[in-house]
């Protein structure tokens, strides 16, 4: 305000001077106003992009980067007319959860395509169908994912439900699970030897009657048959689950777990039951709510003595405005274009980039988006083509060229998020998320950079109308380094720096 009354106090001598000598038939009380507007204008600047600073410290090493970034589902679509493969290796997901696959039309994975008499003998190689699922797994593999093979029908919205039932006699759909377990690792039955280390038992079963008609009761009974079962069989491999798509509600920072989930890890722990690894889901428009709800899964599994247990979250994606609503029957249409629009789009970009730099300060030992195929909620649309999200896992691809983390201040998980590391040539990368809020000016300072001497590099940006394309090249001396970029919010960027000649 100081700034306004010097101004006025200068103002108001101009003002009656213009008025006397260029306008005399001007209002006396115009200048007046003239004078309030202008010295507003003056004592107030243009509004700018506030500063976002952040300072990576090469000699402060954390833990590595880890390779977090799965999906579900495998490259080959729409009846074998879409290959996605050179899309998937391109960003090397480490693992591929098999579920929903080919939804809503699935012919491979579920136990009613390759088992499809329940009554049938397990023993016996007639009984399966597997030619449609090894040619799936066939191009997972060449991916060079590891597959995570969920045992279990995909989800059926149809009011007519007519797979998601619990299995009339569970040992012989245990057997069956054996049966296609030795196909694929032990070559039976004209088979592979993929060497699938993680078996998931079902998908969701809280999720009623959409993914499971039963009961709670029916789900921990038929845990129990298969999990034994395939731990006898094959003792070496993982068995997990439960899959939930709701293990419990946070409130007030305070983690409130489920009924099922309590149930299942009393069951577990009560009966010795296998739990090599424990599954949940989330859905969200916050990058950030990843750290908290697996703090206290975790802390929870540990309380329950499953010290071993690791920790999967394997399906997670961004949930506009936290609404489920475009996806049912009253939002088809427009609605649903919209939701779809924004998850493959600048705001599900950041989303992931944000939540994968997130996950790398929580206890997650696999993660898998949902999706890595050309449905709804995929990296591509139903041609083929990449998202904007397609791109943003492109991005975190090229952190782990750079794994020796190193620390970043100056970060907000839920707005601002950067993550840094260098290659063993000293080549630095940092990645940017800038998930909400205004334009913003980055100022990216490093510091002790491995290397004297100059310092060039480039920045890559991702946002509404980038896709990860180089937007500049930098060039530094011998002095601190100190990148400064606008950077939009829903925005991803990029930072590589290497020694200079």
């Amino acid at each position: 305000m100081l700034s306004v009354y010097a101004n006025i106090s200068k103002l108001r001598i101009l003002l009656p001077e213009y008025r006397w000598r260029h306008n005399p038939d001007m209002p006396p009380c115009l200048p007046r106003i003239l004078l309030l507007a202008l010295a507003f204008l003056f004592a107030c600047p243009p509004a700018t992009a506030r500063a976002a600073d952040l300072t990576v410290d090469c000699a402060k090493p954390l833990p590595p980067i880890r390779a977090l970034h799965g999906g579900n589902c495998g490259p080959l679509q729409g009846g074998g007319l879409i290959d996605l493969t050179d899309f998937h290796r391109q960003i090397a997901l480490p693992h591929t959860r098999l579920h929903d696959c080919h939804w809503p039309y699935p012919d491979v994975v579920d136990m009613h395509v390759v088992f499809p008499d329940p009554k049938a003998d397990p023993a016996r190689p007639e009984s399966y169908r597997f030619a449609r699922t090894d040619a799936y797994l066939a191009a997972i593999v060449k991916t060079g994912a590891k597959i995570v093979y969920r045992l279990g029908e995909s989800i059926e919205h149809e009011k007519v439900k007519l797979h998601v039932h619990p299995p009339a006699d569970p040992q012989r759909w245990a057997d069956a699970c054996v049966g296609i377990i030795r196909h694929y690792n032990d070559g039976w039955a004209g088979g592979f030897k993929h060497d699938i280390r993680y078996w998931e038992i079902w998908n969701e079963p809280e999720n009623q009657p959409a993914c499971w008609t039963g009961t709670d009761d029916d789900y921990l009974r038929l845990y129990e048959v298969a999990s034994t079962t395939i731990k006898r069989a094959y003792p070496a491999l993982k068995v997990g689950g439960p899959s939930l798509g709701y293990s419990g509600r946070l409130v007030k920072g305070l983690f409130e777990p489920s009924p099922l989930l309590l149930r299942f890890l009393k069951l577990c722990r009560e009966k010795s039951l296998p739990l090599d690894f424990f599954s949940w889901h989330l859905y969200t428009d916050d990058p950030a709510e990843c750290l908290p709800r697996a703090r206290a899964l975790r802390a929870l599994l540990d309380q329950h003595g499953f010290t071993r247990t690791e920790m999967h979250l394997n399906e997670w994606n961004y949930l506009p405005d936290n609404d489920w609503g475009p996806v049912t029957l009253k939002g088809q249409g427009s609605p649903r274009d919209r939701f779809y629009a924004r998850m493959g789009g600048p705001e599900g970009a950041a989303f992931a980039a944000a939540t994968l730099s997130n996950f790398q300060d929580a206890p997650i030992d696999v993660g898998n988006y949902f999706m890595a195929d050309s449905g709804g909620f995929g990296l591509f649309n139903p041609n083929g083509t990449p998202h904007k999200s397609f791109h943003a896992f492109r991005a975190f691809r090229a952190m782990l060229d750079t794994p020796a983390r190193v620390t970043v201040a100056g970060q907000d998980p839920a707005r601002l998020t950067a993550l840094a590391g260098l290659a063993p040539d000293g080549t630095l990368n940092v990645l940017v998320t800038h998930y909400r809020g205004d334009a913003a000016d980055l100022r990216i300072t490093v510091n002790n950079l491995p290397w004297k001497g100059p310092t060039i590099g480039e920045v890559r940006l991702l946002d509404a109308k980038n896709d990860l394309a180089k937007v500049r090249d930098l060039r530094f001396g011998a002095d601190a380094v100190v990148v400064v970029q606008p950077l939009p919010a829903p925005a991803v960027c990029l930072i590589t720096l290497r020694a200079g000649k």
